[in-house]
């Protein structure tokens, strides 16, 4: 309850201040931050506690918030709006996390205030962290981009930053009333009618329709090689427990390889930082061949499709947990 009303001080503080709007407008957004962050922090984490982390509604949470009208206008209302929605959605994310890892250790027999303790540490590290990070992120494209003749930071063709993109564009549409309504009823429609088709995710066809076509390709190539795995996985004739080996194998290999790309990207923009490009002293880099690439994927395809199906185990062993635990 103290870190609620401090939140809501802050939100009151940063709206009325920094944005420069009226105490009413301030107030307002105060209170709707903590009603829609209580509600929705509350359905995000019973969901992933349900379902698992991949299954955290934070995208559709954040732009219902967004949808709330506060009677604001111009720019500093349109920060207003974002703020609160930035609020909600990080709230709805940490909620979710928070959840699933106290699952996770109500499983595995933890001490339950010592994984608190250990969950408001990690927020606070993760945020203090995330500044550093994005700073460097969008500092590394600015000089990569005076390098290669583009414009660098947030919403270059580097970072392009979809998701919020689209709720920039959607605040501004509801502040200054140019929401194009008939398009927002029309996806409406569409995702009803998805689910009366019994589509099996709804939401990837609509996130698909605004991400990047180098993201949603991508996530088509994982989609590709999970099918070969399970084909194979069928082929051998696995019980249940070696499939469920073979998915967290997957899944763990997977998650090692985001988070590796994650760190690379950022050792990389730091050395942008620093002027100092990888290209300027491997030419290859610069512009390398389709080949290349090719076989790095090809190999990439391989080492995800031939590790898990080697940890299948024996099909008298017991069956571990699954992986959206």
């Amino acid at each position: 309850m103290v870190g609620i009303a401090a939140v809501a001080v802050l939100t009151f503080c940063i709206t009325f201040f920094f944005f420069e709007t009226n105490v009413l407008i301030a107030a307002v957004s105060s209170t709707v931050m903590i009603i829609l962050a209580f509600f929705f922090a509350s359905v995000s984490g019973y969901l992933v506690g349900i379902m698992g982390s991949s299954n955290n509604p934070i995208s559709g949470l954040t732009l219902t918030a967004i949808l709330v009208a506060l009677g604001v206008s111009g720019d500093a209302g349109v920060a207003t709006v974002l703020g609160v929605a930035a609020i909600v959605c990080v709230s709805a994310a940490v909620a979710g996390e928070m959840l699933q890892d106290l699952k996770a250790g109500h499983i595995l027999g933890g001490t339950p205030w010592r994984m608190q303790i250990g969950d408001i540490l990690g927020v606070i590290l993760a945020g203090a962290v995330m500044f550093v990070v994005l700073a460097f992120l969008n500092d590394g494209d600015i000089a990569s981009g005076k390098n290669l003749g583009y414009q660098g930071g947030f919403g270059s063709k580097n970072l392009s930053a979809p998701q919020a993109s689209l709720m920039a564009i959607l605040s501004r549409g509801i502040v200054q009333g140019q929401m194009a309504w008939p398009l927002i009823i029309a996806g409406m429609l569409m995702g009803v009618a998805f689910i009366l088709m019994q589509v099996k995710s709804p939401m990837l066809v609509s996130v698909g329709m605004y991400l990047p076509i180098e993201t949603t390709f991508a996530i088509f190539v994982g989609g590709l090689i999970k099918g070969a795995v399970e084909m194979y996985s069928e082929k051998r004739k696995h019980n249940d427990a070696q499939k469920v080996r073979v998915e967290n194998t997957g899944v763990l290999l997977a998650s090692g390889m985001i988070a590796g790309e994650a760190l690379m990207g950022l050792l990389i923009a730091i050395f942008a930082v620093f002027n100092i490009f990888l290209y300027n002293y491997f030419s290859f880099f610069k512009t390398p061949t389709f080949y290349i690439s090719f076989v790095i994927l090809a190999i990439i395809a391989y080492v995800l499709i031939q590790i898990p199906l080697k940890n299948a185990g024996k099909p008298d062993d017991p069956a571990p947990p699954a992986s959206g635990m």
